[in-house]
């Protein structure tokens, strides 16, 4: 123990681990400030050009000329650029780079590659959009009609057709409506905007339909269809409103007959009121 102690606190212990200490600070230094950006190329770039809208074998010379590698990614149609031509690159034009980076590139293709479209009616919106994808296809418009069930109920183009990849196509979804039924508000005798407000807190679909009546007053509703209690969420309530009726009056056409019977009523057939009688 004494001698254990003794070389602990001796000055030459102090010494020697003093010099390791010092030796790791500077080899860290070393490689932080050498040695690293040795190997990482430290303060060197390059500004990455542009070899879109080129030709494969242009595109190459261009990178082998800025020092950078080249691999093609992805081979795909495109209607826009003559075959063999660079669609993409990744990473994008006028970034800096490291020297020798490798740049991917996406050719286009001499053939456009075709597809059979699957089939995804009665699949959820969501699972035919992955679907669609999967198969390299676009989706379109999406349009609502009436069903039971949230779910794709047509597409534009049949399942088992051999389509371009890239191709779009049109979805028609059910909103799932069709089989919830409503209660309907009694609104035969109220007026026009009463009516309105009562369906529309339903949340029913309306259709107004006006009728000349002399029975009701202008803008009342007399009657509805369908009649029924209840109707289906998705189904149409058709009011049908008085509307006034107007009046035309009859024009009377043809000759005017006279009647040489009836009374003159001129002066000159009029009795005298104060008749002169005759002298003797």
């Amino acid at each position: 123990m004494d001698r254990i102690k003794k070389i602990l606190t001796s000055k030459k212990f102090y010494a020697w681990v003093s010099g390791i200490i010092t030796a790791g600070i500077l080899f860290l230094i070393l490689i932080d400030f050498w040695l690293m950006p040795a190997y990482t190329q430290y303060n060197e770039g390059v500004t990455l050009p542009d070899v879109t809208k080129v030709s494969l074998e242009e595109a190459v010379s261009i990178l082998d000329q800025y020092g950078l590698r080249h691999e093609i990614l992805d081979r795909r149609a495109h209607s826009a650029y003559p075959a063999d031509y660079i669609i993409d690159q990744a990473p994008p034009a006028r970034q800096i780079v490291k020297p020798d980076r490798k740049v991917y590139l996406t050719v286009n293709t001499a053939e456009r590659p075709t597809v059979v479209v699957p089939d995804v009616v009665n699949m959820s919106l969501r699972n035919a959009r992955i679907q669609l994808e999967n198969y390299g296809l676009n989706i379109g418009t999406i349009s609502y009609d009436s069903g039971r069930f949230r779910a794709v109920i047509r597409q534009s183009i049949p399942a088992g057709d051999t389509v371009d990849v890239e191709t779009t196509i049109d979805l028609t979804v059910s909103d799932g409506l069709a089989g919830r039924m409503i209660r309907v508000p009694e609104v035969v005798g109220l007026s026009l905007p009463e009516a309105q407000q009562k369906i529309l807190e339903e949340g029913l679909r309306v259709e107004i339909r006006f009728q000349p009546t002399r029975d009701f007053p202008p803008n009342t509703i007399i009657a509805r269809e369908p009649e029924g209690p209840e109707i289906r969420e998705s189904d149409t309530l058709t009011l049908i409103v008085s509307e006034r009726f107007d009046l035309k009056e009859e024009v009377e056409t043809g000759p005017v007959m006279s009647d040489t019977t009836a009374t003159d009523t001129t002066d000159e057939n009029l009795p005298d009121p104060n008749p002169q009688q005759e002298n003797p």
